[in-house]
């Protein structure tokens, strides 16, 4: 059931710049978190070197072209030629291609001399040439995603090639890093799948390019098992001395895989498997083109926000199979928090404690997640007519059913590779569907209503707690942990609605718990049973109005309902204003009638957890 508080306090207009002021202590860890700003990235993005992007006609938009647009330059879209731009740069990018295969299906298409001696090539060349990309297509990716291996993938996976089309990528990475202003990591997408379980990884370093030449990127054709992935990073960053995440792929098609109960090889988790899982994977992308991962309706019955951007479609490209995703708690964020909760409470670590974040998945080089500025998720639904091109047979997913979503978002001391990969790290990061949404969270034993609104937000919230992505002490007798929380609009998008607190807990049987605290609502609305705003849409007109929601909170919340001896988890969730779908847009635009039940969303920001430990 959700529950509503007044533990709240009212925005004041001007504050949260305060929380980025320079302190000047020193080097002392207070002042580096005082000096703590927000930078804005996409850790997903494929150029024309994956070969999806490649075959679904993303043929020019390649990593230079990439990191152009990102610090926001203007560009030449790969499908329809016209000049697109970002409306706000990024300050970092990952250029994610597919290990697998990677660049090979460019090469194919472009006739490269890497690949004009294997024999094979030369059939797959004369499809491109014969514009039969649908049938390299068929053959080679959907052969990968069944699990089978075909004879082209090992032929065309020889370490020549390989070396060849990372070198390029790595080079361009290298080429586009400006420490201080714009930054660049060196990245891939492990694409395992397991009978269709999307279980994607993107794979990062903030190793420069002398590092990151000396391997090659690890790949499904190596092994579809994340157990081999960690232990092939593990070796790797010994030899290198070089730091490596991964980040597990958006989880709400992987069947339930993604946070399973077992591991790979089906035997119940371990101690071992927890610790370096988590070594690994400080964080998780959680939204993205391809639908949001917070949580589902079946899931979360009683969450009037539970059905957001909620995407149905595996990537199975297996004959005679139901290509629907089943809604499982392995596939989804919060159920997943509640599951590391319990498995620890049984072998002592918990294999699930994630940071979270945000990016977008687009195959046209181009991180566009801006709803009335979106190219697309594949480069040939980059225009209204567009939007059914991409589908794949007559259930498949188009171009109507993709997310113009997500952004990662990190607290740091500066934007270079080694701030922001810390970051990553600490787990002091969030994640936005697309808004640049500022929101900082505090959680401690000792914080009082005044903390909220004071000019010096952050220099209290380090020095009485933590921050997203930590953990809370043992609780002293008779407190319950306390919160602040500081969210800010983006200046170039919607109001705000409300703010809530989303806990879960183990009670004393040990069942998983969920409850919903709205802790601060806009345009002075009960907090105990705030009425949804009207909205201030257009739909005929691709429209909305600021005339309802607050630009600011700032937000004291203490648990009322605190058990110190029930293992919990706590994230915020920040709600826009309700906004034009980025469809609304593109139907507008077509002179179409709109349908008015999926004509807007409202768009949020995730903050990372922090969790309590008896």
């Amino acid at each position: 059931m959700i529950k509503k508080h007044r533990k709240t306090s009212k925005a004041l207009s001007g504050l949260f710049s305060a929380m980025s002021l320079a302190i000047a202590l020193g080097n002392s860890q207070l002042a580096a978190a005082e000096e703590k700003q927000v930078y804005w990235g996409d850790t997903h993005l494929h150029s024309s070197y994956s070969f999806d992007a490649y075959l679904f006609r993303n043929h020019t938009a390649d990593p230079d072209t990439a990191y152009r647009y990102a610090k926001g330059y203007p560009v030449v879209h790969p499908f329809h030629r016209g000049r697109v731009q970002i409306e706000t740069p990024l300050d970092f990018l990952v250029v994610s291609d597919h290990a697998e295969m990677m660049g090979v299906v460019r090469g194919l298409g472009r006739g490269e001399k890497v690949l004009a001696d294997i024999p094979i090539a030369q059939k797959y060349m004369g499809w491109m040439k014969a514009g039969r990309a649908r049938d390299v297509f068929s053959e080679l990716v959907a052969g990968a995603n069944s699990g089978e291996r075909p004879e082209g993938i090992t032929a065309l996976s020889a370490d020549k090639v390989r070396k060849t089309m990372w070198g390029e990528i790595v080079d361009a990475t290298e080429r586009h890093n400006e420490p201080g202003k714009f930054t660049t990591l060196v990245g891939w997408e492990w694409s395992a799948m397991n009978k269709g379980a999307n279980l994607h990884r993107i794979v990062l370093t903030s190793a420069g390019a002398d590092k990151a030449k000396q391997f090659l990127p690890y790949s499904s054709i190596d092994s579809w098992k994340a157990e081999d992935l960690w232990q092939w990073m593990a070796d790797t960053s010994k030899d290198l001395s070089i730091d490596m995440i991964s980040i597990p792929h958006n989880p709400n098609i992987s069947k339930g895989e993604m946070f399973n109960n077992v591991d790979s090889d089906g035997r119940p988790l371990t101690a071992e498997y927890a610790r370096t899982r988590m070594r690994f994977e400080p964080v998780i992308e959680m939204t993205q083109i391809k639908g949001d991962s917070e949580t589902h309706p079946l899931l979360s019955p009683n969450d009037e926000f539970a059905d957001y951007e909620t995407y149905r479609f595996l990537i199975d490209t297996r004959p005679d199979v139901d290509k629907t995703a089943p809604v499982n708690a392995g596939s989804y964020m919060r159920s997943a928090l509640q599951r590391g909760l319990k498995i620890e409470s049984e072998i002592g670590v918990n294999p699930y404690k994630f940071g979270l974040i945000g990016s977008t998945d687009a195959h046209t080089g181009l991180a566009s997640a801006e709803e009335n500025n979106f190219h697309g998720k594949m480069a040939l639904d980059g225009t209204p007519n567009g939007k059914n091109a991409m589908r794949v047979g007559k259930k498949g997913a188009s171009g109507w059913d993709m997310a113009a979503q997500g952004l990662a978002a990190v607290w740091a001391p500066e934007n270079t590779r080694e701030s922001i990969m810390a970051a990553f790290q600490r787990r002091e990061v969030y994640a936005t569907t697309g808004p640049r949404i500022k929101l900082q969270l505090f959680a401690g034993w000792n914080f009082k209503k005044r903390d909220a609104e004071s000019k010096t937000f952050a220099k209290i919230g380090q020095r009485k707690g933590v921050p997203m992505g930590g953990d809370l002490s043992a609780a002293p007798k008779r407190k319950a942990p306390s919160f602040i929380v500081r969210a800010v609009k983006d200046p170039k998008s919607a109001n705000l609605d409300r703010v809530q607190m989303v806990k879960s807990y183990l009670d004393a049987e040990g069942n998983s718990r969920e409850d919903i605290y709205n802790i601060a609502v806009s345009d002075g609305r009960n907090l105990k049973d705030p009425k949804a705003l009207a909205s201030t849409v257009d739909a005929e007109n691709a429209s909305y109005r600021n005339t309802v929601g607050e630009k600011e909170f700032a937000v004291y919340w203490k648990d009322p309902d605190f058990n110190p001896k029930q293992r919990a988890v706590y994230y915020v969730r920040v709600l826009e204003i309700a906004t034009p779908r980025h469809t609304t847009f593109d139907k507008v635009a077509l002179g179409e009638k709109i349908d008015v039940a999926k004509a807007s969303i409202q768009e949020r920001a995730y903050s990372s957890p922090v969790w309590y430990t008896p």
